[in-house]
């Protein structure tokens, strides 16, 4: 990768960042030392920046999170020889299609050809994602879904699966949900427009969110959860 090559995927990456909402140009002002309007032209493409590393380090990124993802959005099968899966932050799972190398902040390791067996459902353009990921639950979170997932628990995401059919018949899919910005596990229905998120502790709420226009649920929906750990 050159460095006119560089440049333009570290801008791609901020305009990401900032359309999220995770990022704002004078935030990014404030974390390098630029001038906002230094920035702007940047991120319009009409000069590039001397001291990328500035902005680097400012985003916690490394140049090898601008190296291209290679070959894991083409890979769509799970070979038997891999059994590790990265643990990332929620926002990485739900928005990061691809993860970039840093987004792992440790890794689930399952028996080898554990994830072999799973079937994907959903729409043909999440293949495109990198399947599997895992997350750590925190307590406020646990809390709508005890006992059946504790304070801490790490959950297996299939981000391949995120259609409305039971896996398996008579038994309810577990989601990992985009609820505004926020990850959240639940039941789910399709009722009136609306999804319907359903907690597993009845002393907890049903909440409703209501598609967009053009809207669908799998696009709300991060994935089946697959495997729920409790005891690490």
């Amino acid at each position: 990768m050159n460095l006119t090559q560089m440049h333009e995927r570290l801008r791609l990456e901020l305009l990401r960042r900032i359309q999220r909402g995770t990022l704002s140009v004078s935030l990014l002002a404030r974390q390098t030392g630029f001038a906002q309007g230094h920035l702007s032209n940047f991120l319009h493409s009409r000069r590039q920046l001397s001291l990328v590393d500035r902005i680097l380090a400012a985003q916690h990124m490394t140049a090898a999170d601008l190296l291209p993802a290679t070959g894991r959005a083409a890979d769509l099968t799970i070979g038997a020889e891999r059994s590790s899966v990265p643990i990332v932050s929620h926002a990485a799972a739900l928005f990061e299609p691809l993860l970039r190398p840093s987004a792992a902040q440790g890794m689930l390791y399952l028996p080898a050809g554990a994830l072999q067996s799973i079937r994907p459902r959903g729409p043909v353009t999440r293949r495109a994602w990198e399947r599997f990921v895992a997350v750590r639950i925190p307590a406020a979170d646990a809390l709508a879904m005890e006992p059946l997932i504790l304070p801490e628990a790490l959950v297996l995401i299939d981000r391949h699966y995120n259609s409305l059919a039971p896996y398996r018949p008579n038994r309810p899919n577990l989601y990992a949900v985009r609820h505004g910005s926020h990850l959240t596990l639940r039941y789910v229905d399709f009722i009136l427009n609306c999804l319907v998120l359903r907690p597993h502790n009845i002393a907890f709420p049903v909440d409703l969110i209501a598609m967009d226009p053009g809207e669908s649920p799998s696009d709300l929906l991060a994935g089946r959860i697959t495997l729920i750990l409790n005891d690490l």
